[in-house]
């Protein structure tokens, strides 16, 4: 009905323009070529608020999406705090009452979000780092993520050539005791697995000997505990710290012991100047733009859409005060490494798993909720053999842990 609503008022408004050129003598006529976009409503269900750096990112993109599509404050909507839960569904389908394209940015908000689009087909439900569109067969219904394990990669090299800086012997070599990295993961899901998993293989083509010690919060966004896991990572000896969490806890807690911080979504500078290095982010605006265009223009939005540092949603942040020198002119170097095809982060002769060459992956990209494995996922392109993450669906499917790896599930 809603389409169909849309359709007649086009069809009205069409008459009254022809109307208006032929009482005026018909002297002009409408350029036809770019006809203008449709007014739309669209909405943004958030995990969290902009407290976190997490669901921040999100509503910083999604605002400036709607910014340079044209749409006005009346146009779209914001609604943070929504649980990964019945909640979701309760808001989507409040909001499908009158918004043409909602979007929900968690991943456990993608049950709710396929319900919500069963009930209503008119309008479309995109949903960041879910796994189930290309399997769901619903027409309305959307995943997205990018590549952002290039973006971790990157702040690895970053973080090792901090660790050569402050601990090499002159030669570029670190002793085992101080190329220990610790990370702050929130769940061992695969995405945070392949984030941290791409982010030590990039410090590790630094620092080949360095190892990582990984400790899970159970919580997307649990400030105290994020800065709990941070100080016991650093009391085991662990000379850098990184994350796969949405709170300022890890970086304070760095800033607090003076360990050096690389953080996850924004940069961290203002609040933790002595110890920020870098950090990695999807830069969600041109995805934004992209399904904003699709419904204004009636367009078919990809069921399963993945960016790439090419696309633009894929950045690193500007440099912090702590970065090692030559940093950046390292990054340039690997960045169009990996843009050219010739530098693959999964790359399968840089790694082992239990001491022997992966040779063979199969992931559970179907996700059928069984857990059970089902597509080969390791290729060789160009005499390189690697794990092709993101490359079978949007969201991250590796989840092997690799030697060199230490994951605490306490």
């Amino acid at each position: 009905m809603k389409k169909f609503a849309k359709i007649l008022a086009l069809c009205l408004a069409l008459v009254m323009v022809v109307g208006c050129f032929a009482a005026c003598g018909g002297d002009k006529t409408p350029n036809t070529d770019e006809p203008a976009a449709e007014n739309i409503k669209v909405a943004l269900i958030c995990l969290h608020g902009d407290s976190s750096t997490y669901d921040k990112n999100f509503i910083d993109a999604f605002k400036l999406a709607c910014e340079n599509k044209g749409l006005t404050a009346d146009d779209y909507t914001i609604v943070t705090d929504i649980p990964e839960g019945t909640a979701c569904y309760d808001q989507a389908a409040d909001l499908a009452e009158s918004y043409d394209l909602i979007f929900a940015d968690s991943f456990g908000h993608e049950p709710y979000m396929i319900q919500a689009a069963k009930e209503f087909p008119e309008v479309e439900f995109c949903h960041a780092t879910g796994t189930q569109a290309h399997t769901a067969g619903l027409a309305n219904f959307h995943n997205a993520f990018a590549s952002i394990y290039e973006g971790r990669y990157l702040a690895g090299v970053a973080a090792g050539m901090k660790l050569v800086e402050l601990y090499g012997d002159g030669e570029g070599k670190v002793s085992d005791e101080n190329a220990k990295i610790g990370y702050v993961g929130a769940f061992p899901y695969a995405e945070v697995i392949s984030g941290y998993t791409s982010f030590y293989l990039g410090a590790k083509s630094i620092v080949e000997n360095a190892t990582m010690e990984v400790r899970y919060t159970n919580s997307w966004y649990d400030e105290a505990a994020e800065k709990t896991t941070a100080l016991a990572l650093i009391d085991n000896g662990c000379k850098l710290i990184s994350q796969h969490a949405d709170s300022w806890g890890a970086p304070t807690a760095c800033e607090e012991k003076n360990i050096p911080n690389v953080s996850y979504n924004g940069s961290t500078e203002e609040k933790c100047p002595n110890t920020f290095i870098i950090a990695s982010r999807i830069n969600w605006a041109p995805y934004f733009e992209y399904i904003i265009d699709c419904v204004q223009n009636d367009k078919a939005i990809d069921t399963d859409w993945t960016g790439t540092i090419a696309t633009g949603s894929v950045e690193i942040t500007d440099l912090g005060g702590a970065a090692a020198a030559g940093t950046q002119e390292k990054l340039d170097e690997v960045k169009k490494g990996l843009q050219d095809g010739t530098i693959k982060v999964f790359d399968c002769s840089t790694f082992t798993v239990e001491g022997k060459p992966l040779t063979s992956f199969v992931a559970d990209v179907d996700d059928a909720g069984d857990f059970i494995p089902e597509t080969e996922v390791v290729e060789t392109v160009n005499g390189i053999t690697f794990v092709n993450e993101s490359a079978k669906r949007s969201a991250p499917y590796v989840n092997v842990i690799i030697d060199g790896i230490t994951a605490v599930t306490e």
